[in-house]
């Protein structure tokens, strides 16, 4: 029932495209083994596969699925989707995302379910974590940690296509969950203590920006000594007037004063003092911010009315010498980093001003720390931030702000470049803290940027919070790092937040450092007036405003009153009349999880009294709560082992394990759909910080990476199943799986593959599980290369199948063996290494080699010899007292170890090509390695199975062998980086008859050594060669018999060929001068096709490269194929060129000479006959009646002639 588990399929919005799939003609070749270093495979059958890796970045995707049960990516966002919901045509998506599709997308977006289209829904500053589609009232619920409009952490989308606050101005801390209860109300969880309208900023305004540092431009300034310069205005808060002090414009002119600064700020005042010259003064006035172009609007208290009024194009400034500075308070704050003050009128002869101060309302550090508290502040708590390590400062482009970036290795420790920012916090108080990150597209270091370690120290005496942070975000990004109790700035203490690398990050692929920014932090301090709310509340939509009495008298708020201080509210879900809560809180009633109805003032009880730790996500479906945190029972120990995940009946009101648990936080339950047999079926994935699945039943440990699904129907795990079932690895977030027509629509970041399977499958026209149990390897994931690396160079860090051989003989046998570096269940449960031999006369029972070979060895060559096994690699150990080095002699019919042949030496002896010369018994080994024994042999060494012993095939070759083939019985071609009579080569040619090297013909043109050859024709006078031209780049080639042809290919960089190999093509592509119509050559490794991505197999029709077979390696990157083999190797070429197979060739010729045989004979006796009738023959009486008659038809002549002949004399010499 397992075997075709997959994802219910396409909906309106994305239609999957076929692709013309290949028809190789293997029927000859007998059964196909394909094996690499991989953990899932895959045919490519649809545009939209890929070999797509789980992001290290935090970056998600929006994905559906294929008709074969693999993902295709709608779009691609740069940081985490939280969460998704349904409003009327559109999917509504929230996270902390600053793009879609490389569009600037701040937090939320919607995808249109009919065409696919994306559309930003701009104006939320921050991060998006849940969602309420209400359909019903028109409007969509946001909630997270954010700012948008006059509203913080929540807000609504309204069908009008608008933003609309609540009438309660959303939250002073972050909203976790938000759920529609069955009364109608909205309800609200996460960690909060007030409401946005009742949560105001203690001291409004309070913060001044710097103009010290700005660039200040004058225009039309007057030329009067001491009046002209612009920055008179800078600092000056004590009144003064004067030369240096005030700025004048020229006479009877309008004129305007520019400040630009280096960073990006929203201002909430601006204070400005008119000049105190004589016959000067600033009549009327406007502001304009830039970049935006935007004139400002304020509103100001009249100094003469003391009425509160408005302005905007022309705002007016008092030239009462008793009003000592005006206050303006933008009405409309945006972020701007340039202002510009237009005079339009003026008092006497000419404008002017003596003081210029901008304020705002969040308490800023910056990174840069030019860009701080100015010198001439009075203020006892300036904003500072001191800088350790390579920081330079970084243009802003089009950020809104300059700051600081570094470069860093992976191995400098996280204290090798830091920034510490000093906040200038003056009060104690309740303050929200966040994190401004500067884009990475600006500065041109996606590729680049890593992870960041916060540590926000707020007060004395108290632990710090640590956060990790991905800096991969495409545009600027605000993140709330901390919200809580801050002390104010004192001789003892000053609240600080730490940024730094994480340390020994991975780099991304490609890249060889880290680039870490930092530009700023934030912090507002909010009073709260309103009380009794921790973490929850309940809104009714139905009333327009919102009063203390009705929020103390909500059963959710009193249900919150009682738990304990800093309780979090994670998870909300309705089902009938009851809402279940989940969460990090506690009381005398409940515990992490609680329950209300919709007629009740109380909480429900809960089986098992609750869960002992906290629930991070839930999910519920059918009368099942499936709950997921940090716990490990119920509260009163009536269910145990619950161990993080766990699924509460709601009927029953018990408590239940799903399997056997994990063995870490689940941060996520998605739901799933799949088709099992022909049948949809739920399932559910979770996402987290476990490394396993833990033991229930007859399911074993199992190790997994941070992601598991659970299909319901079986009881158990995919990760647990057997059989031919596909891979997928990564995380989910967030899923809709009940869209029309079968749509689902996932949010997370996948690799998936159609079969498990770790190591090697069994292929025809379509792929299957091959009946042998590589064990994953958990040990190491193969590290991240920058650089192509040979197969003998990669050794060490190759984990899988590198080899495999089909043996079969007259007495029955019928032996599938498989080699490489890997670990193997054997049919008796002990646990074989490297060398494995399935023995398909005996239900694939499955051995390996007897003790004497190190489990250290890789095996990269199989090669057979009648009954004779012989292996290679880098491999070692001792076998029957003698030392095996390279490679290794075993008896298949015994199965047991022959004679070993004298160890190879010479450096890291590696074996990487076994071949026996055809019709003989000599045993060709190529590879690394400089000698046999005590014979010098560098190379190519031939062991002879007669004597065995070693001999040197001629005297002329050095170096490494990377590759070798028979292209005749007795020319071989090897492949490598090595020397001819001391000539570099990379391509040589051995004729056995008379034991010499030499080069090939035109191997000068090849650009670099050689990987992998094969024959291109069946008499093997052409070639196919791949190998390296550098070190980050392939190259492949034709010799057509007379010279080279560089293939018309491009490959992306890093590609690795491993193995090439022509086969037949019965669906007869365009003939081109490389490749005729009926063939196809392949190739495999992990070959990079511009425009697609990697492939671990593909084809090459003369003019283009298209994917094959597409794998996930055992860490969720992308797999290798090592090669593909085949049960008749002789079969590969078994036809002219143009397709004939040689039987048939046979048949024919031998129909054509037994016809032309027998119309020879009919010929001969049709005119035998004509000639007898012509001359009167007529047919032998056959009774005595017709004997008198016969003699009638005796011509007479021949009678006659008769008479004159006498009898024949007596013989003489």
């Amino acid at each position: 029932m397992w075997a075709s588990i997959l994802p219910t399929i396409h909906g309106s919005f994305f239609t999957p495209t076929p692709i013309t799939k290949p028809d190789l003609d293997v029927a000859e070749l007998g059964r196909m083994g394909v094996v690499g270093d991989f953990a899932g495979l895959s045919m490519y059958e649809y545009e939209g596969q890929a070999e797509a890796v789980p992001s290290s970045t935090g970056a998600d995707s929006l994905l559906t699925t294929l008709p074969n049960g693999l993902f295709h990516t709608i779009a691609s966002t740069d940081a985490t989707v939280h969460a998704m919901c349904v409003f009327r045509n559109s999917a509504i998506i929230g996270g902390n995302f600053t793009s879609v599709n490389g569009t600037e997308s701040p937090a939320v977006a919607a995808l249109d379910l009919s065409t696919g289209a994306l559309t930003p829904l701009a104006g939320v500053s921050g991060e998006v974590t849940s969602l309420l589609c209400d359909n019903d009232a028109g409007m969509v619920y946001v909630g997270g940690s954010f700012r948008a409009a006059d509203s913080t952490n929540a807000i609504t989308w309204v069908s009008s296509g608008n933003w609309a606050s609540l009438p309660f101005a959303g939250f002073n801390g972050p909203v976790s969950s938000i759920s529609k209860d069955a009364n109608g109300h909205i309800i609200f969880g996460g960690k909060f203590t007030g409401l946005g309208n009742t949560s105001t900023t203690a001291t409004p305004d309070s913060e001044s920006i710097n103009l010290s540092t700005a660039v200040v431009q004058g225009f039309q300034s007057s030329t009067a000594p001491g009046f002209s310069n612009a920055t008179n205005v800078i600092c000056n808060t004590n009144g003064e007037t004067g030369a240096g002090k005030s700025w004048l414009l020229l006479d009877n002119t309008p004129g305007a004063w520019r400040a630009e600064f280096g960073f990006g700020f929203i201002p909430t005042k601006l204070r400005l003092r008119n000049t105190r010259q004589p016959d000067h003064g600033t009549k009327t006035w406007r502001m304009t911010a830039l970049p935006l172009n935007g004139i400002m609007n304020f509103t100001y208290i009249d100094p003469a009315s003391g009425q509160n009024t408005s302005c905007t194009s022309e705002c007016p400034l008092s030239n009462d010498p008793n009003v000592a500075f005006q206050d303006f308070f933008f009405v409309n704050p945006v972020r701007m980093n340039a202002v510009r003050l237009d005079i339009l009128g003026w008092f006497g002869k000419g404008a002017g001003l003596d003081g210029v101060e901008i304020f705002q309302d969040a308490l800023v550090a910056h990174a840069v720390n030019d860009f701080n508290t100015p010198a001439c502040s009075n203020t006892t708590a300036p904003a500072r931030a001191t800088a350790t390590g390579p920081w330079e400062v970084t243009a802003s482009g089009q950020s809104n702000s300059k700051y600081l970036s570094a470069n860093i290795s992976p191995s400098q420790g996280s204290s090798s470049a830091q920034v510490v920012f000093f906040p200038p916090i003056s009060e104690s108080g309740s303050y929200t803290v966040v994190m401004y990150t500067p884009g990475c597209i600006v500065d041109g270091t996606c590729a680049r940027r890593g992870q960041v370690e916060v540590i926000t120290q707020l007060r004395e005496n108290e632990p710090a919070t640590t956060s990790t942070l991905f800096q991969t975000n495409d545009f600027d990004k605000y993140d709330q790092i901390a919200f809580g109790e801050a002390s104010a700035v004192s001789g003892s203490f000053r609240p600080s937040v730490t940024l730094r690398p994480v340390p020994n990050q991975a780099v991304q692929q490609g890249a060889i450092d880290i680039v870490v920014v930092a530009q700023a932090v934030a912090l507002w301090l909010t009073n709260s007036t309103s009380s009794g709310l921790n973490g929850l509340f309940e809104f009714d939509p139905a009333q327009a405003t919102v009063n203390d009495e009705e929020v103390k008298n909500s059963k959710f708020v009193k249900l919150s009153s009682s738990f304990a201080a800093n309780s979090v509210v994670s998870a909300l879900a309705t089902a009938g009349d009851l809402t279940y809560i989940g969460g990090n809180f506690s009381s005398s009633s409940v515990s992490h999880v609680a329950a209300i109805g919709k007629n009740d003032q109380s909480p429900v009880s809960i089986g098992g009294g609750g869960l002992n730790g906290a629930v991070t996500t839930m999910y519920l479906n059918d009368g099942k709560l499936y709950a997921g945190g940090a716990f490990g029972r119920t509260q009163d120990g009536s269910a145990t082992n619950l161990n993080r995940i766990a699924v509460y009946d709601t009927a029953a009101r018990s408590w239940s394990p799903l399997g056997g648990g994990v063995d870490g936080l689940v941060k996520k339950i998605v739901p799933m759909v799949f088709n099992v047999s022909g049948t949809s079926q739920d399932a559910i994935a979770i996402s987290g910080n476990f490394q396993k699945l833990l033991a229930f039943g007859d399911n074993a440990e199992t190790d997994v990476d941070g992601f598991a699904i659970w299909i319901k129907s079986q009881g158990n795990w995919l990760q647990n199943a057997k059989g031919a079932v596909p891979l997928i690895r990564g995380s989910l977030s967030a899923s809709l799986p009940g869209l029309e027509n079968g749509t689902a629509l996932y949010a997370g970041s996948l690799s998936a593959q159609a079969l498990r399977a770790n190591g090697i499958a069994s292929i025809a026209s379509s792929i299957r599980s091959f009946p042998v149990d590589i064990l994953p390897n958990n040990t190491a994931a193969r590290p991240g290369n920058s650089q192509r690396t040979s197969v003998i160079d990669s050794v060490d860090d190759a984990y899988g199948v590198m080899a495999g051989t089909f043996y079969k003989n007259n007495q029955g046998s019928n032996i599938t063996i498989i080699g490489g570096h890997f670990r193997a269940r054997a049919t008796d449960g002990s646990e074989i290494q490297n060398l494995v031999f399935v023995d398909g006369a005996n239900s694939d029972a499955a051995t390996g080699l007897p003790q004497g070979v190190s489990n250290n060895s890789t095996f990269l060559a199989l090669a057979t010899q009648g009954d004779t096994l012989f292996a290679g690699g880098r491999m070692n150990g001792t076998v029957g007292g003698s030392t095996v080095r390279g490679v290794l002699s075993y008896n298949l019919a015994s199965k047991s170890f022959n004679r070993q042949p004298p160890a190879l030496d010479g450096g890291r002896v590696t074996v990487s090509s076994i071949l026996v010369r055809p019709d003989t018994t000599d045993v060709f080994v190529g590879g690394a390695f400089a000698s046999a024994g005590s014979l010098p042999c560098p190379a190519v060494c031939v062991f002879s199975t007669t004597t065995n012993q070693w001999s040197r095939p001629g005297f002329a070759l050095a170096g490494e062998t990377r590759s070798m083939i028979w292209s005749s019985n007795t020319v071989l071609v090897t492949g490598g980086n090595f020397t001819i009579n001391s000539t570099n080569q990379y391509l040589a040619s051995f004729d056995a008859p008379s034991s010499t090297w030499s080069t090939y013909p035109g191997s000068t043109a090849i650009p670099g050594p050689v990987d992998a050859i094969t024959i291109a024709t069946g008499d093997g006078n052409q070639l196919w060669i791949a190998g390296a031209q550098s070190e980050s780049q392939s190259f492949l080639m034709k010799f057509d018999g007379q010279s080279w042809i560089k293939a018309p290919v491009t490959f992306s960089d890093n590609t690795i060929i491993r193995s090439i190999q022509m086969y037949s093509d019965r669906s007869n592509h365009d003939e081109t001068a490389t490749v005729p119509g009926n063939r196809v050559l392949m190739l495999t490794g992990s070959i990079g096709i511009p425009g697609f991505g990697t492939a671990s197999a593909a084809l090459f029709d003369g003019t283009s490269l298209k994917p094959y077979l597409l794998s996930t390696g055992a860490s969720g990157g992308a797999g290798q194929v090592s090669k593909l083999f085949v049960e008749n190797p002789s079969k590969f070429f078994t036809s002219t060129e143009f397709g004939m197979p040689l039987g048939f060739i046979v048949l024919i010729a031998l129909a054509i000479a037994l016809g032309l045989m027998l119309i020879i004979v009919v010929v001969g006796l049709l005119l035998d006959r004509y000639r007898k009738k012509r001359e009167g023959y007529i047919p032998a009486p056959t009774s005595m009646l017709d004997r008198g008659n016969g003699m009638q038809r005796i011509p007479p002549h021949e009678l006659l002639d008769s008479l004159n002949k006498g009898r024949p004399g007596a013989p003489h010499v």
